[in-house]
């Protein structure tokens, strides 16, 4: 299961993309720049924009895709596998300022249009430009928006929205816990975790910085910190934000048993059709790391049922038919999903399955759609280096590669880093250096059938054989499609090891 992607639920429709930037707050008192991030010469957020809208073009051009539309606004993120989360839009907790209207409520932006909620939460700071509430939701929405369209240039805007909220209540919570979470997206997990104790001091029961405080832990490593952290917020805000990670956490430490019981729990709470469709994807993803892709399915399909649109369920379902010998559907569900979201995972998966399938060409646009995501990002202040050290390992360059997981270690020690690590000297040939890292990668007892690969692999070339066959095995028996061109390299690995026994 991938981290909560709290990296939310309806489709804008395909024209709306530039409706919110273009009503931005007018001028006056507390209104500062436009929220479309562009300045009197044209400006760095138009140019991004503009790239943006290439970048999609290009992908739906490739692909003959539908138009590019907004996706459900997600609930909780990514991340990594890729993947941070965010928490629900809303902190339940009682404002300081009460917000004008029900229309520019966090709660709203969790559950309804999230274009729409932006564009009424401009018009109403063009009213009240004073509402420092009011700037710290737009932050957020901002930050939710990136991540379920894909568009870093939306994170430019966030910071402004907020440092807006902060001038006009120095040290209010809403802004702090929604600055935490923008760090978090852009993967500076130290500044997302002060920010979220800086918010906690103010409001100790602000839902919002307490997951993202989990989230900033376990993307740091510190697993024994979140599994604290994950108890104190369970104490302090039970709820669905707070019960995903929660059984994320066990997840890593291996108790999967613990974790389908959690989130069987927070989805037997779940009314509002967001939280169905998030924790119902949860549940799929948590089965399809397993091999149960059946089980997998039908809760994709209880997702689908309660937000159609939901880009994390599509994904989920193409992966899952994939892996249950679907290649067709497969193909045409990632290619659905990368048209509304191109980000390196579902890209990375696309491209693999037309390299199965033996569309070299094909494959080849998806990987060069991750380089061009990855340099939109990091122009947006994103760290991307574990995006491009995963791809570029065995799609890219592979001395990039390495440079990048080297970086990514540097900064943030957790599995997913070690194997990220591990594989990228692993093709640059340096096994001995590579084994370490692929031993931390499965130390925690984490059910993750790449890194067993990973470490299987690594295992057979530094002559380790009866290792090989055991992680090899081990990997194929839990969950025996976990990647298109992987599970069919793992294949023959083990055959070969098995012919020379």
């Amino acid at each position: 299961m991938a981290p909560p992607t709290h990296d939310t639920p309806q489709d804008p429709g395909p024209d709306r993309d530039a409706g919110p930037d273009t009503a931005a707050p007018a001028g006056g008192e507390g209104a500062g720049p436009p929220e479309d991030g562009t300045t009197a010469d044209g400006g760095a957020g138009a140019q991004d924009g503009r790239r943006v809208a290439a970048l999609r073009r290009f992908a739906a051009a490739r692909r003959r895709a539908l138009h590019l539309t907004g996706c459900a606004a997600l609930l909780a993120v990514a991340v990594t596998g890729g993947s941070v989360a965010l928490g629900a839009a809303g902190d339940g907790t009682a404002p300081r300022v009460a917000p004008a209207s029900a229309a520019v409520s966090p709660g709203l932006l969790a559950s309804g249009d999230l274009d729409e909620g932006i564009t009424a939460l401009q018009s109403h700071l063009r009213n009240q430009p004073r509402d420092f509430g009011g700037w710290a939701t737009l932050g957020l929405a901002y930050v939710e928006q990136a991540r379920t369209k894909g568009d870093p240039s939306r994170y430019p805007q966030a910071e402004r929205a907020f440092e807006r909220s902060l001038a006009l209540a120095s040290g209010n919570d809403q802004a702090l816990a929604g600055r935490a979470a923008l760090a978090a997206a852009r993967h500076d997990f130290e500044g997302a975790l002060a920010l979220a104790d800086r918010a906690l001091k103010e409001n100790p029961y602000s839902e919002r910085a307490l997951c993202v405080r989990v989230d900033a832990l376990v993307e740091l490593g510190r697993y024994r910190d979140a599994a604290e952290a994950a108890d104190t917020a369970d104490d302090r805000r039970p709820g669905i934000p707070v019960f995903t990670r929660y059984a994320y956490v066990h997840e890593l430490r291996g108790d999967v048993r613990t974790a389908r019981r959690v989130l069987e729990q927070a989805l037997s709470s779940a009314s509002a059709p967001g939280d169905i469709a998030y924790v119902a994807t949860q549940l799929g993803q948590l089965a399809w790391n397993q091999g149960d892709y059946g089980t997998a399915l039908t809760h994709y399909a209880r997702a689908l049922a309660a937000d159609e649109d939901y880009v994390p369920a599509l994904e989920g379902r193409a992966r899952a038919r994939a892996a249950s010998g679907d290649r067709a559907g497969a193909i045409a569900g990632l290619k659905d999903v990368v048209a509304r979201f191109p980000l390196p995972g579902p890209l990375v998966a696309l491209g693999e399955l037309y390299e199965a399938a033996g569309d070299r060409a094909a494959a080849a646009d998806q990987y060069a759609l991750v380089d061009a995501w990855t340099s939109l990002a990091r122009a947006n202040g994103v760290d991307a280096d574990l995006d491009t050290a995963l791809a570029a390992a065995d799609h890219g360059d592979k001395a990039a590669a390495l440079r990048a997981a080297r970086a990514e270690w540097d900064r943030r020690r957790t599995v997913h880093t070690a194997d990220a690590l591990a594989w990228a000297l692993h093709v640059n040939g340096k096994d001995d250096e590579a084994l370490p890292y692929a031993r931390r990668a499965t130390a925690t007892g984490y059910r993750n059938a790449v890194f067993l690969h990973h470490r299987g692999i690594i295992e057979r070339a530094t002559g380790r054989v009866d290792d090989a066959r055991t992680h090899l095995r081990a990997a194929l028996k839990l969950n025996p499609g976990f990647a298109p061109l992987g599970a069919r390299d793992a294949r023959a690995a083990l055959k070969a090891l098995e012919a020379d026994q």
